[in-house]
């Protein structure tokens, strides 16, 4: 008596996560596993025509003509490997060895099955699939399409007319035009189920919907595998989304995870709200205390996490012996080059596991799009993407595009912006109304030796510096106030990165709320103004800056 299948009542059924293979929708499927534990038997005549694709049935059928219909209602799965007397037409007779709990079933043991008998559409050769002519397929799905358009309605005309046209001349075009081209569509078809099948064995290289990947966006990830050198990358919606990801994906209860005090705002605000509640512990140390850095690893730290250079104070941490020490004690390392880029560092080939950066900021370059990136070490960015794909911090394909196009001159802008911002800090270090300057190109600068070690063409276009008085007295901000104000070149606002120059005195735009006690642990002073230099002429800048110093 074949086994049937009876479904677990409605409490009880849900859709897990993974699968006990480790798969999860949005993943790149496995290396196809193959498990027959039933006996497959199939009629006597010609193999099963192509409209044939049906639902396979788990129970006998009974045999009422000597011709049966060629469906898969006539393919028959039993437990038995012994033939019956109803069976008399049937041959091929397929006996696994195995046993097989038909409640762990899954698609993969029904397709093999189809294969082990040769159905021309799933058939398995050394374990892959090998589906029909690729080129015989697309020509009849064609001609059955443009067929059946000429003579149906014309709304059905207008919905499918022309565009599921995709041989000729567009197709040509899209393959030679000079720019990628954007690919606005949330879902992505396939022209058969078996390719629907060879999909999801990892043997169809497509995509399938786009919370799970986009052409365009998949070109911007590989041009930032090149630039970081890197075995994978992933852009998402936003830096913020990239960080949370990330953290969320590699990071569970208990575990323990090292930064650094100095870093963006809405970060830290992650770190102190949201992973205590998952019971994950965060250790804060300075950016040049690499002794506590080790200490903390010492204990168990699934992860070391740090900008570089950091926000808003430009300090810059000692990468290679942190990466050094990472290694030693297993822990992941994951370095935020926002402010630098891969055109001034590169930490993955510092041994680092993960580099990250806002691509709203220099990757993009135009203040007209919000990204993040991640790029690294392939099996950590599996995992991340796995999340990525239930989270839904998807990034649209315009921004892609926007992203791609941007990261076209990131060489050639990161050169101006290096120059601007240095010789800015330099003037400004000169100042009598400037305190103090916050640039590595500064022999002034606590972190300058490492930062000369680590960085190859520049320190970035963001530097911050404090105005001179009292830190946090009533005075220092009413001239914060007044020099930003006075300024002529820079948009007043709150991120960096683009072609024009932004300024904030960074108390008013971060820290609104936060009360002084806190503003003086963080090093936020009432003077502290923080400047991304675009990349005006530089003349120009320190000019604008100059005058704007007299209303101080």
């Amino acid at each position: 008596m074949p086994p049937t299948f009876r479904p677990l009542p409605a409490a009880f059924v849900s859709t897990p996560l993974t699968s006990s293979s480790g798969w999860t929708r949005g993943m790149p499927p496995p290396t196809p596993r193959i498990v027959l534990s039933f006996s497959c038997h199939t009629y006597l005549g010609s193999r099963l025509d192509r409209s044939s694709l049906g639902v396979v049935r788990a129970t006998p059928t009974l045999f009422t003509s000597r011709k049966p219909k060629l469906s898969y209602n006539n393919f028959l799965l039993k437990a038995s490997a012994a033939p019956t007397e109803g069976n008399s037409l049937l041959r091929d007779n397929f006996t696994p060895s195995t046993s097989l709990n038909w409640e762990e079933a899954t698609v993969r043991e029904y397709v093999a099955a189809l294969a082990e008998n040769g159905h021309p559409l799933v058939t398995q050769v050394n374990g892959e699939n090998q589906s029909l002519s690729d080129d015989w397929l697309e020509k009849k799905t064609r001609s059955k399409r443009e067929s059946f358009l000429q003579d149906s309605g014309s709304t059905t005309k207008a919905v499918h007319g022309g565009e599921q046209k995709r041989q000729g001349k567009k197709a040509r075009a899209i393959l030679d035009a000079i720019a990628m081209p954007i690919v606005q569509s949330s879902t992505f078809t396939f022209r058969s189920s078996s390719d629907c099948i060879a999909y999801n064995q990892g043997q169809y290289d497509s995509f399938e919907y786009g919370r799970y990947g986009n052409p365009t966006t998949r070109a911007a990830e590989e041009k930032i595998m090149l630039l970081e050198e890197a075995e994978d990358a992933l852009v998402s919606s936003s830096g913020m989304n990239s960080v949370t990801t990330m953290l969320l994906a590699l990071l569970s209860p208990n575990d323990c995870l090292v930064t650094t005090r100095d870093c963006y705002r809405r970060t830290r605000q992650f770190l102190q709200t949201i992973l205590p509640r998952m019971n994950i512990q965060t250790i804060v140390v300075d950016p040049a205390d690499t002794a506590s850095v080790e200490a903390a690893l010492k204990q168990g730290a699934k992860l070391f996490f740090s900008e570089m250079p950091t926000n808003p104070l430009i300090r810059v941490i000692d990468a290679e012996n942190i990466v050094r020490l990472c290694h030693r004690y297993g822990t992941i390392c994951c370095i935020d080059s926002t402010f630098a880029t891969a055109y001034n560092l590169k930490p993955l080939c510092l041994g680092a596991d993960l580099v990250l950066h806002s691509g709203t900021k220099y990757l993009g370059g135009h203040n007209d799009l919000m990204c993040g990136v991640l790029a690294g070490k392939k099996e950590l960015l599996e995992k991340i993407r796995s999340l990525h794909g239930i989270l839904g911090g998807v990034v649209d394909p315009h921004s892609s595009y926007l992203l791609l196009r941007g990261m076209k001159t990131l060489s050639l802008r990161m050169r101006a912006h290096n120059e601007n911002a240095a010789l800015l800090a330099q003037v400004l270090s000169q100042h009598p109304k400037v305190s103090k300057v916050h640039y590595p190109s500064l022999s002034s600068h606590p972190d300058y030796h490492v930062a000369k070690t680590h960085f190859k063409n520049g320190f970035g276009g963001v530097l911050s510096f404090e105005l001179r008085g009292e830190p946090f007295g009533m005075d220092t901000f009413a001239a914060g106030i007044r020099f930003v104000d006075a300024l002529s070149i820079p948009h007043i606002g709150p991120s960096l990165g683009g072609v024009e120059s932004l300024v904030e005195q960074v108390c008013i735009m971060g820290y609104f709320d936060q009360p002084q006690k806190v503003r003086r642990e963080l090093g936020i002073s009432n003077g502290l103004i923080r400047f991304s230099c675009g990349i005006e002429d530089k003349s120009d800048l320190v000019n604008d800056v100059l005058q704007a110093l007299e209303a101080v």
